[in-house]
């Protein structure tokens, strides 16, 4: 685009822009580090640093202007009020005028939506040219973003979406009308935030909501929140799991040593075997909720089964798997957690433990954001433990780790509760033989994902000895 038309967009002025016909022809960047020719810089004013003292150096590495709210002595697009609105702006003016001809996926749900965008965004490119969202910057700041890395030849613009409250997602979706909405589940992260889980029903199901007549809803048939979503839309709903009324089935789900799920994909065009690299079966449902959205593209079952037996793991610390030189594997689940991922994630353990006859060891840490639920739920995260048969339960951090370790010492496990990463990183060193499993999981806030790393690097006091 050119900058003057970008100015016209966000509804803003041009500032020290000798020439207002210059071209942006690359994504937005928010990190000066990250601007390169033909980018536009998105001076945002956060907390710890304010993007206006950094135009200076993006501009130096090749950005085209600024986005701003003041001049700076750089070309700038210069708006009154809020940068990440304008930003906003110029995400709808691209999908309404330069995205005519792609199509919209919108993703969301309280679990999985990132892994069912990776597993979509690794379908869909055999229907035609696809961007999607990057790991997950799935809020009023990434989705702008991730629409500026389409283009016209774009063909299928995949879009995950957060919220943090009811009229959030609808925010986004006025950004990024979606021709198709995916809603993975409505589970139990973040009701500390929204209340309730119906509540949380309440704001996924916006995105159902802002498709046109001729949309599609890809809904989970197993959720019965999401199911009632179908009444929410005049768009044509296709509903996918494991139910026997849904559209795209799974049938004859099984887990092998490592974990990974097969099943037979079944739909009304057909049935082809899937077997997925993916550790854990929650796993079976992402992909399911993908093969929907590829069905909808025009991809035959067998092609389906062919790409999800293929994709791959894209983000990380999702059920992340690696091997250590000694037969130790260490399962980084730390991007986040709530009640339901915890208990499908200590299941994929003990299926991965016992199918190996290996032994089964668990590190948790708390769960954010579950309000008057958190105690409870943290010890109902330490009893399921407990009914598994672990080897053992460790539990790091504050009050609600406490809560998981009781609560599974009361169950009859094996539990501790240390209060740090650094102790159970000791203790860990001090008990791991080859061919244990080890799974690592907690909020993100937590940063849990750092022991798991450690694990994976030598141990300073045993390469000394």
């Amino acid at each position: 685009m050119l900058l003057s038309t970008i100015a016209e967009a966000v509804e803003g002025r041009l500032a020290d822009a000798p020439d207002p016909d210059v071209v942006v022809d690359q994504p937005a960047v928010f990190d000066s580090r990250e601007a390169r020719p033909g980018s536009l810089f998105i001076a945002l004013a956060g907390s710890a640093a304010d993007g206006h003292d950094y135009a200076h150096a993006a501009v130096k590495n090749g950005a085209v202007a600024a986005l701003t709210t003041r001049p700076i002595g750089v070309p700038a697009i210069v708006v009154d009020g809020d940068v990440l609105a304008a930003f906003g702006r110029l995400g709808h003016y691209l999908v309404r005028h330069t995205l005519q001809d792609t199509q919209v996926v919108a993703i969301t749900g309280s679990a999985g939506k990132t892994s069912t965008k990776d597993l979509i965004d690794q379908l869909l490119p055999a229907a035609g040219p696809t961007v999607a969202t990057p790991q997950s910057f799935n809020n009023e700041i990434g989705l702008p973003l991730t629409i500026t890395m389409a283009d016209p030849a774009t063909r299928y613009l995949v879009l995950e979406m957060g919220a943090r409250g009811i009229g959030h997602i609808r925010d986004l979706t006025r950004i990024a009308p979606p021709h198709i909405s995916v809603v993975t589940n409505v589970g139990t992260a973040h009701v500390g935030e929204f209340g309730s889980r119906d509540n949380i029903a309440q704001a996924k199901g916006e995105i159902v909501e802002a498709l046109p007549g001729g949309g599609l809803a890809v809904l989970n048939a197993d959720d019965p929140r999401v199911r009632a979503m179908a009444h929410r839309t005049r768009a044509r709903v296709v509903t996918y799991g494991l139910a026997p009324e849904a559209t795209v089935r799974a049938l004859d789900v099984t887990l092998n040593d490592q974990g990974q799920p097969s099943y037979t994909l079944h739909t009304p065009e057909g049935s082809a075997a899937v077997h997925l690299t993916f550790v854990g079966e929650p796993q079976v449902h992402n992909s399911l909720a993908a093969a929907a959205v590829a069905r909808e593209a025009g991809l035959s079952v067998d092609k389906i089964a062919e790409l999800l037996s293929a994709a791959t793991t894209q983000s990380r610390w999702r059920m992340e798997t690696h091997t250590r030189a000694d037969n130790v594997t260490v399962v980084n689940d730390a991007y986040n957690a709530n009640p339901d991922s915890m208990r499908s994630s200590l299941d994929a353990l003990a299926a991965m433990a016992r199918g190996q006859n290996q032994r089964a060891i668990t590190v948790l840490g708390p769960m954010n954001e579950l309000g008057d639920d958190a105690r409870s739920a943290h010890e109902g995260v330490g009893r399921h433990a407990a009914t598994l048969d672990l080897d053992r339960v460790i539990a790091v951090g504050g009050d609600e780790a406490g809560w998981i370790q009781q609560a599974a010492s009361n169950a009859g496990a094996h539990a501790v509760h240390l209060p740090d990463q650094e102790t159970a990183l000791q203790l860990l060193r001090s008990i791991l033989q080859p061919g244990d499993v080890v799974l690592v999981k907690a909020s993100r806030g937590v940063q849990l994902q750092q022991l798991a790393d450690a694990l994976l690097q030598p141990d300073p006091e045993a390469s000394g000895a």
